[in-house]
């Protein structure tokens, strides 16, 4: 069952770049859950850019970063290098967190129907509670509302 905004998040681990991450093991610091489709594609790339762009401020309001997509932790590894990217992504290619987090959606893709991640951002508190969600999100403006989110818990 996906989890609900004001509930708390279960602890989970996953591969990601630089090492498996444990939800728990970030307990003190906001966390920013965010799903995107796919490495190296145009809103993705996009997305991951505002993200390390705003970084620091997101470090200085106690948050730290996660991206989530199906792409391996190879694909993963070339893209946070070539983004510069200063926070882990984590590969969920069996759709573990995809499901706690309900993101698998059938979208269109070139007039034909795929299953594939819909854009979506979590913010979880440092009490390891969900605090907010955005869902089917458009990438111009999004990464600062999160931000304001973030500096507002």
């Amino acid at each position: 069952m996906p989890i609900a905004v004001d509930q708390p998040v279960p602890d989970f681990t996953a591969p990601a770049t630089g090492g498996e991450i444990t939800l728990s093991s970030l307990r003190g610091k906001k966390v920013v859950l965010y799903f995107y489709p796919k490495d190296n594609t145009p809103g993705c790339t996009t997305e991951g850019l505002q993200f390390r762009d705003l970084y620091p401020k997101f470090k200085k309001a106690g948050a730290e970063i996660l991206g989530v997509s199906r792409d391996s932790l190879r694909s993963h590894d070339n893209f946070k290098a070539k983004l510069e990217l200063p926070f882990p992504l984590i590969s969920d290619p069996e759709e573990t967190l995809c499901a706690l987090f309900n993101v698998i959606k059938m979208k269109k893709m070139y007039g034909k129907e795929v299953r594939g991640i819909e854009r979506s951002t979590f913010v979880i508190d440092s009490e390891g509670v969900l605090r907010q969600e955005w869902r089917g999100v458009k990438v111009p403006g999004h990464v600062d509302d999160i931000l304001e989110a973030v500096q507002a818990l």
